[in-house]
């Protein structure tokens, strides 16, 4: 964390600081698309959004890293711990651990619901039991716990134009969509770590199952049917972005750049996927590094033009009108027709 976003939110005790620093460092390391989007964040807001960020990351690593040979029962036992040290710290106990610090203070500042993060840290466990899901229904309860209240918790931090309430269901709807389109990106790792995220009904209705899949991966074959589902998964996604777009126009004002060049940048992941022939099981899609320039660059100049105006002493009309939110088509491609 630089010294300028800490003394922009207030942050002044040296062992807080030290932490936040530590979040903004994990996620820079692990979250590019993310970490890029958030510098267009005002600076003041920009180190909770690392704290809630760098949590996720933690959480999400113990469960998920390929790189470790822990067992699954040594994976429980190191959630249960982040959940002892998780709770402990939420209920005001003393905690030295960087990450956990972090998040307590930022829950309290914004005062951010602590049921988020007990709904999130359900989702996590499951992870280590459940190995896939029979529909989008099944798979939604997962992810609400997983995706959608990411997006709740940042809500406070971004800060809206009118009530809260209005936002939220936008706000966790585009935390669905930036999750669904990680499980389509990393589905082939996904098998590899022994779980799937493409519903199995979506997948018969391809004629494809989760073996036929295993099969794909492990010989580097694939066929239309596969391709066929892999489309159908792309455009489920796009139709969620679609439901979330909406919120854009009631997030703060200074917020908006953010989020909508994450909204595009996540967006775009379909687009690579789509250009590289949906091979998702046989290697990631990448969006190309120009197009990412891009993106940030159109950002960042959104960013400073909101930041005039509102120097300015100009304030945005509460939720009078869409235009502030961008046209779909400038944000996805239309989702094209679904194949049967």
């Amino acid at each position: 964390m630089t010294p300028r976003e800490l003394d922009a939110a207030g942050i002044h005790e040296p062992a807080l600081r030290a932490a936040y620093t530590a979040c903004r460092r994990l996620n820079a390391r692990h979250g590019k698309t993310y970490f890029l989007a958030t510098r267009l964040l005002p600076v003041e807001k920009r180190p909770a959004v690392h704290a809630l960020y760098g949590f996720a990351r933690w959480a999400d690593d113990i469960v998920d890293d390929l790189d470790s040979a822990a067992t699954p029962d040594e994976r429980a036992h190191a959630l249960h711990r982040l959940q002892e040290i998780l709770d402990d710290g939420l209920r005001g106990g003393a905690c030295t651990e960087p990450v956990i610090r972090s998040l307590v203070h930022t829950a309290a500042v914004h005062d951010i619901d602590h049921r988020h993060f007990a709904d999130f840290m359900t989702s996590m466990r499951s992870d280590l039991t459940v190995t896939g899901y029979a529909s989008y229904q099944e798979l939604g309860r997962y992810m609400y716990g997983s995706a959608a209240v990411i997006g709740l918790q940042m809500l406070p931090v971004l800060g809206t134009e009118g009530p809260q309430d209005e936002a939220a269901p936008y706000a966790a709807a585009l935390g669905v969509a930036f999750q669904l389109t990680n499980f389509l990106r990393d589905v082939g790792e996904d098998l590899d770590r022994g779980r799937l995220y493409l519903p199995a009904d979506l997948l018969a209705a391809h004629g494809v199952d989760r073996d036929y899949l295993e099969w794909s991966r492990a010989t580097g074959r694939s066929d239309v049917r596969i391709t066929r589902a892999m489309q159908a998964a792309a455009a489920h996604n796009r139709g969620v972005y679609r439901d979330a777009l909406p919120g854009l126009a009631l997030l703060a004002p200074r917020s908006r750049p953010c989020v909508r060049t994450a909204f595009i940048l996540y967006s775009r992941i379909l687009d690579a996927i789509e250009d590289d022939g949906y091979a998702v099981l046989h290697r990631r899609a990448v969006v190309p590094r120009l197009n990412r320039a891009a993106v940030a660059l159109d950002g960042l100049v959104r960013a400073l033009a909101t930041r005039a105006g509102a120097g300015a002493g100009h304030t945005s009309p509460a939720r009078t009108a869409t235009s502030a939110a961008p046209a779909p088509e400038t944000l996805a491609r239309p989702v094209r027709e679904e194949v049967a």
